[in-house]
């Protein structure tokens, strides 16, 4: 229970903090992200370090759903959605498996 109830109250943090920062400027991530990356500084460690998470965040999708069309699909969007993305496939497959983490991470392997 108290890794769902983090995974809702961190997704509605992180959904509500990117909301307003959206709202004040706007969409326009990608070009601030690697600018930073490319100025070799503390921003730019810090989105290197967060971008190979979400690389493997994204393997980890699609290794789950052994390689089929969706799950690379499913890993494209956790790479590009972030933590959005991964709490809340997180969260529907700890659901969907009763709470058995052997089955969430990893699915058909789990047997």
């Amino acid at each position: 229970m108290v890794f769902r109830t983090y995974l809702i109250v961190a997704w509605l943090a992180l959904a509500i903090f990117t909301a307003v920062v959206m709202a004040n400027h706007g969409s326009g991530l990608f070009p601030i992200f690697f600018a930073d990356i490319a100025a070799a500084g503390w921003p730019g460690q810090f989105n290197a370090d967060f971008a190979t998470m979400l690389a493997l965040s994204a393997l980890w999708c699609s290794w789950r759903g052994n390689w089929s069309v969706m799950a690379i699909a499913h890993a494209l969007l956790a790479f590009v959605g972030g933590g959005i993305v991964l709490m809340a496939t997180l969260l529907i497959l700890h659901v969907r498996h009763n709470g058995d983490m052997r089955q969430v991470l990893l699915g058909d392997r789990a047997r």
